[in-house]
C-alpha cells in the first residue's frame, strides 16, 4: 500500500481533531532562524536563540468562532478550511514588503533565490528543479535572436495585469530593470556583468542585449537565463510614486517599506504582527485567464505563524495546525509509521525528499598539510559517509553507493551530463581506513614520533572543522568526519561559533576545515556549482560569499568553467562536465558529506489534499508550494472531506 494511503486511513482516525482547528492557529515571535545557506536565513533546520513565545492561540475556539471573527474583521483569525499554513519559511517580524532591500526578512513574499516565491511578486518565469526548465508565468517565451547569443526576446502574457487592474507591460518591465541598477538593489549590482539592458519593443515585447566581453561574446548566457526567473517585476507607476516620495535617494528607496504596494501575483498582503502573517487571494488576479492557470489557487488565504523554533513548527505539524512544514524533522517516517498521522513526505520511502544540495567539508588549501592532496583525499576516503546519513541525516540521503560521489545533484537530469563510467576508478565510498592509510604511507606522511599522529614538515596533521553551533545534523557530520580521520592519524578537533562568526570565518578564510553548502537546483547549474566548487575566481576575494571556499586553484578547471556558458552543443558539454568531475576527484578540494533537499517538505492532509508527490504524474515539484514552478501545486489542492 502506498504511504498516502496509509496516511489517509489515518486522517479518518484523527478527523475528530480537525474541528478543534477550524480556527486560526497560533505560535511566538522569535529571532531569524539559522540557515544552511549563506544568502537565506529563513529557511533552516535549526532557529538560533529565540525569544519567548507569547501564546495567542484561538485554536480551540472552534470553527464557527473563526468564520464569524473573520466576518466582523477580525484578520488575526481565518476560516481553516479557506487557509494553508506553513511553517519553517518566516522566522520573524516582517520588515517591509520591497524587493530592494538589502536587509528585508519578509520570506514569504520575499525570497528571490534559484527558485523564486512568487505569492505577490512574480518573475517573468517559472523555475522547475525537477527538469531544470523555464516555465511561462508573466511571459509566455523567450528567445535567442541569433546564434552568438548576444540578445533575446522575450514576449509577455497580454492578460497579465496588476492587482489595481491596469495591464502589465514591457515597460514595467524595462523600468523595474532600470531600478534595480540605479537603486543598486543586490540584483542590480550582479547582473550588470551579464546583462546590458532591458528595453520595450512595444507593450508586450521585451528586447535584452547581453553584456559582452572585448571580443565580442555574451559574458554568460547562462546568467542572463537566471535573470528571467529571479527579478520580480514591479509597476513603473508605482516604482514612480515610490522615487517622489524619496526624492529617487538610493538608500531611502532601498529603506521604503513599500507596504502600499502594488504586485501581480496571485495573494496581496492582509495582516502582520509579531505573532503571525497572512496573505489574502485576489478575486481578480489574472493568472485564472485561460492563458495561465485557468482559474485561481485553492487556499483563499495563506498564513504563517512565527514559531519560536523548529520543535514548535513541528509540534503544530502533528497537530494539524500546519499543513506545509520546511524544516528537517529527524525520522519523520515516525510520525505516519509510529504516530499513524497524516503526514505526507515528496517520496514514500528513503530519502523521502528530493535532494538538490550538497553540503560539503571545505579545506582550506592555504593551510600546511592540507595543501596535500594525498591528506585531502585520506580524509575523504577514510569518512564515514553510511554513518552520517543514518545517524546525522536520518536516512533522508541516497548513499553515495546509490549516487555516485560528482559535483552533480542526485537528480536525473544533472546525473545525465556526466560520463559516470569514466570516472568510477576515482570513486570512494567512505570508511576505507586501509586505503586512506596506504595513500598517506605511500606519501610520506607518516607518524614519525608514535603519538598517533602523522606529521607534514614535521609539524602534526592536526586541524580544526567549524560548522554554527545548533545545527546539529551539520555539528553530527563533522564529529564523524573527525572520529574517522583519528584512524588514519590525523587529528580533526570540532569547533561550533555562532552564526555570525563562522560566517566571518568562512567568508574571510578564517578556518582549517568547514562545512557548508554549494547551490541546489538552479536554471546556471550544475555549472554554477562546478564554479562553487572548483573556480579560482573565489580564491582571492576578500571577503567571499559566492564559493571556493577551499581556494583552490586549477588553469585547467577555469578555462573548462569558461567556455561553458558558451556552449551549446550537449556532446561537448558531456565532455566538459566529465573533466571537472575527474579534477574534482582527483585533487578532493572538499567533498561532499550526504546529499540533501534544497526545501524540506513534510505535509499534513488533515485538511487539505492533492500535495506534490513523487511519479504523480504532476511534475510540480516538491518546493512547499510557493517556489518556482512549485507554486502550480496551489491549484491542486483539494479540501479532505
Amino acid at each position: 500500500m502506498k504511504a498516502r494511503s496509509k496516511r489517509l486511513v489515518a486522517l479518518f482516525a484523527t478527523l475528530a481533531m480537525t474541528v478543534s482547528l477550524l480556527a486560526g492557529c497560533g505560535g511566538g515571535s522569535s529571532e531569524p532562524a539559522s540557515s544552511d545557506a549563506s544568502d537565506s536565513a529563513a529557511e533552516t533546520e535549526q532557529a538560533a536563540e529565540p525569544e519567548a513565545a507569547e501564546d495567542t492561540d484561538a485554536a480551540d475556539t472552534g470553527e464557527e468562532a473563526a468564520d464569524t471573527s473573520t466576518a466582523s474583521g477580525d484578520v488575526n483569525s481565518t476560516p481553516r478550511n479557506e487557509t494553508l499554513y506553513f511553517a519553517g519559511q518566516q522566522w520573524g517580524t516582517i520588515n517591509d514588503w520591497n524587493p530592494f532591500s538589502a536587509n528585508s526578512n519578509n520570506a514569504m513574499a520575499i525570497q528571490q533565490k534559484d527558485s523564486s516565491r512568487t505569492l505577490i511578486y512574480e518573475t517573468l518565469f517559472m523555475f522547475n528543479m525537477l527538469d531544470g526548465q523555464l516555465y511561462p508565468l508573466l511571459a509566455t517565451d523567450w528567445a535567442w535572436d541569433d546564434d552568438a547569443m548576444t540578445s533575446m526576446t522575450i514576449h509577455l502574457n497580454p492578460d497579465a495585469h496588476w492587482s489595481d487592474g491596469s495591464a502589465l507591460t514591457a515597460e514595467d518591465v524595462a523600468y523595474t530593470w532600470d531600478c534595480n541598477v540605479k537603486y543598486e538593489s543586490s540584483l542590480g549590482v550582479d547582473f550588470p556583468n551579464y546583462v546590458e539592458s532591458i528595453t520595450a519593443v512595444d507593450d508586450t515585447t521585451v528586447e535584452l542585449k547581453c553584456a559582452l566581453d572585448d571580443a565580442g561574446n555574451p559574458t554568460n548566457p547562462l546568467k542572463v537565463q537566471q535573470l528571467l526567473q529571479q527579478m520580480y517585476i514591479m509597476q513603473k507607476a508605482y516604482l514612480e510614486t515610490v522615487e517622489a516620495r524619496n526624492d529617487s535617494d538610493k538608500e531611502a528607496m532601498k529603506l521604503d517599506k513599500m507596504d502600499d504596494l502594488v504586485a501581480s501575483g496571485p495573494y496581496m498582503p492582509f495582516y502582520d504582527d509579531d505573532q503571525k502573517v497572512v496573505f489574502i487571494r485576489d478575486e481578480n488576479y489574472w493568472g485564472q485567464a485561460d492563458s495561465m492557470w485557468g482559474k485561481l489557487p485553492a487556499p483563499k488565504y495563506i498564513a504563517h505563524v512565527i514559531y519560536a523554533d523548529n520543535n514548535a513548527g513541528q509540534i503544530a505539524l502533528k497537530a494539524g495546525e500546519v499543513d506545509v512544514c520546511q524544516q528537517f524533522i529527524t525520522d519523520v517516517q515516525k510520525l505516519w509509521e509510529d504516530e499513524g498521522l497524516p503526514i505526507t513526505t515528496y517520496i514514500d520511502e528513503p530519502p523521502y525528499g528530493q535532494c538538490a544540495t550538497m553540503p560539503s567539508c571545505w579545506m582550506n588549501v592555504d593551510v600546511e598539510g592540507l595543501d596535500q592532496v594525498e591528506v585531502r583525499k585520506a580524509i575523504a576516503m577514510a569518512t564515514d559517509y553510511d554513518q552520517i546519513i543514518a545517524s546525522a541525516m536520518s536516512n533522508q540521503s541516497p548513499t553515495f553507493k546509490d549516487v555516485p560521489r560528482s559535483t552533480m545533484n542526485p537528480t536525473d537530469g544533472e546525473q545525465a551530463l556526466y560520463d559516470q563510467a569514466a570516472v568510477k576508478d576515482l570513486q570512494f565510498a567512505g570508511n576505507d581506513i586501509d586505503g586512506a592509510n596506504a595513500l598517506l604511507d605511500e606519501a610520506g606522511i607518516v607518524d614519525s614520533d608514535g603519538d598517533g599522529i602523522r606529521e607534514y614538515n614535521g609539524k602534526p596533521l592536526s586541524f580544526k572543522a567549524e560548522c554554527p553551533d545548533g545545527w546539529t545534523d551539520w555539528m553530527a557530520s563533522l564529529e564523524i568526519v573527525a572520529s574517522s580521520a583519528k584512524n588514519i592519524g590525523i587529528d580533526i578537533q570540532t569547533y561550533f561559533p555562532d552564526t555570525n562568526t563562522f560566517y566571518n570565518d568562512i567568508t574571510t578564510g578564517a578556518f582549517e576545515i568547514c562545512m557548508n553548502s554549494p547551490s541546489g537546483s538552479s536554471i546556471t547549474n550544475p555549472w554554477g556549482r562546478c564554479m562553487q566548487f572548483l573556480s579560482s575566481q573565489y580564491a582571492d576575494l576578500e571577503v567571499n560569499w559566492s564559493g571556493n571556499w577551499s581556494h583552490y586553484r586549477n588553469d585547467e578547471a577555469d578555462e573548462i568553467l569558461a567556455k561553458i556558458p558558451l556552449e551549446t552543443d550537449e556532446a561537448t558539454l558531456k565532455e566538459y562536465y566529465t573533466r571537472l568531475n575527474e579534477i574534482y576527484l582527483t585533487d578532493v578540494p572538499n567533498f561532499a558529506l550526504m546529499y540533501r533537499p534544497e526545501l524540506f517538505y513534510a505535509v499534513n492532509e488533515t485538511v487539505w489534499t492533492g500535495y506534490p508527490m513523487k511519479d504523480d504524474g504532476s511534475n510540480v515539484p516538491p518546493t512547499d508550494c510557493t517556489d518556482g514552478y512549485g507554486i502550480a501545486a496551489l491549484y491542486n489542492l483539494t479540501l479532505v472531506e
